[in-house]
């Protein structure tokens, strides 16, 4: 993750290193973190979760669902 560990970020980068990608991500707060859930950013380069609403985005976009 590029960016400060804060649940109020909206945009987020991610690398093929974060992959499988899942909301929360591992650095941000925990105090007010919602459930897991993984979120399928592979096959389009970008993802939104559906629980808080931060947008994820692919780095070098996506891979066609190959890891």
């Amino acid at each position: 993750m590029n960016q400060p560990a804060e649940n109020k970020l909206r945009l987020i980068d991610v690398t093929a290193a974060d992959l499988p990608l899942h909301c929360p991500m591992p650095a941000m707060l925990l105090w007010n973190a919602h459930p897991r859930v993984y979120l399928p950013i592979e096959k389009t380069g970008d993802a939104l979760c559906p629980y808080c609403g931060t947008r994820y985005t692919l780095q070098g976009g996506a891979t066609g669902g190959h890891h």
